[in-house]
């Protein structure tokens, strides 16, 4: 694989552009009713490696915002920007940002999950690799309705065969925020499968068609590329039963309990004719895309926030830090499954560092600091209105706060024993 270099948003600041920022910095901690001044001798190296704050900031956007208020308020310190993402949306353009040479393969005419034809693309890193990104062309924020029944992976698939055919070395899919719960059906068809009911007719698309399933005929389906093939995602669950697919990620697509069971059914009758393992971990993933590809093909199933991490480098920045900031929309129970937040709390704590999250909404408890974007802005519609200003007044807050952490450490220092 190519060399990965250092995202290009870290900076150190300096005092122009600090007097460039002064009215904004001044604003930014009148907020929280602190002094402009901190002492700054004890200068810090600052990792910000955010998720994405769903339907409000991408991982960028975030990362930048939180730099620049932590700059704002301790300009001495060094700032370093490494945006992350856990195998779903955004994750195809941090690799993007994060691969010296990477570059954008464009497809026309690609069937969305509810088959509103649109372009869509793929990536190609300087070594052959081919990175594509569910959500970009099945994605469930493309749905102008939800509908499970039809949604479908066909166009994941067709731009899978066009990388292919491109002549990929291997393959790098990021599998997360489908609209579908298909079992990778579209994607079967999209490569040259037939799925056909018990007269010999072809299945319609999405999961309504799995019901009447009774072959799969995958010989005219491509070999893998000669590298192999790596499913990037962030969960553990198999295709089927009351951790699967259907019961796990079926609500958030529209299936309600009680059409659960028909669509239990369809994976069912899929699992049937194919002969992957549908009680491998990982095989629930993206409505039971991954479950679909494995039916065709030896691959790997990474933790895609662990892949991301490493390959951007921020695992490797990580051995130099004094603090690490991440963040994500809602930090809940559920952050710590795969997800960005839970990942990197992994590390941080491996390597003893402190670490602070910055969440739209904070549902869960954290032994760290932590920044309610929410309570910052005085309610949900506020913070999302202007997502990148509240975020600017968390990194605000939070160097702050380690400002006078380290006051209170040095006076604790000073007073006789």
């Amino acid at each position: 694989m190519a060399p990965w270099t250092t995202p290009p948003c870290s900076f150190r600041s300096s005092s122009s552009p600090v007097a460039r920022r002064r009215t904004e910095r001044a604003t930014i901690l009148s907020h929280f009713d602190v002094a402009e001044e901190h002492d700054v001798s004890d200068r810090l190296q600052v990792v910000i490696a955010p998720d994405s704050y769903k339907g409000s900031m991408s991982a960028d956007i975030a990362a930048n915002a939180i730099a620049r208020g932590w700059a704002a308020t301790r300009p001495g310190d060094t700032v370093m920007c490494y945006p992350q993402a856990d195998g779903g949306e955004g994750t195809a353009e941090i690799i993007a940002r994060a691969v010296a040479g990477a570059r954008w393969c464009s497809v026309s005419d690609v069937p969305g999950p509810d088959g509103r034809l649109r372009d869509s693309s793929w990536l190609r890193l300087p070594d052959g690799t081919g990175v594509i990104e569910l959500a970009h062309m099945s994605g469930i924020t493309l749905m102008e309705r939800l509908d499970p029944r039809a949604a479908s992976t066909r166009g994941f698939g067709m731009v899978i065969d066009a990388a292919l055919r491109e002549g990929v070395t291997s393959l790098i899919l990021c599998l997360g925020g489908s609209a579908s719960n298909d079992g990778g059906a579209g994607v079967l068809r999209a490569l040259g499968a037939d799925l056909l009911d018990g007269h010999g007719d072809t299945v319609p698309d999405g999961a309504e068609g799995l019901l009447s399933l009774a072959s799969v005929d995958l010989d005219h389906v491509p070999s893998a590329p000669p590298g192999g093939v790596t499913l990037l995602t962030d969960v553990t669950a198999p295709l089927l039963g009351p951790s699967g697919a259907t019961a796990v990620f079926g609500p958030q697509k529209g299936i309600a309990p009680a059409t659960a069971e028909r669509f239990e059914r369809g994976l069912q009758n899929l699992a049937r004719e194919l002969r992957s393992d549908p009680s491998r971990p990982g095989m629930g993933a993206a409505g039971g895309t991954a479950f679909g590809l494995a039916s065709i093909w030896d691959l790997d199933i990474v933790p895609g926030a662990e892949y991301v991490a490493d390959k951007t480098g921020l695992t490797r920045a990580l051995d130099d830090a004094d603090i690490l900031i991440t963040g994500e929309g809602r930090f809940d129970s559920q952050s710590s499954s795969g997800k960005v937040v839970g990942t990197l709390a992994a590390l941080a704590s491996e390597k003893g560092l402190p670490l602070a999250i910055i969440a739209g909404s904070v549902q869960s408890g954290h032994d760290g600091a932590t920044v309610d974007l929410t309570r910052i802005a005085g309610s949900a519609a506020a913070a999302m209105s202007d997502p990148e200003h509240f975020a600017e007044l968390a990194g605000a807050a939070l160097a702050n706060h380690m400002s006078d952490q380290s006051t209170h450490e040095k006076r604790d220092q000073t007073q006789p024993q």
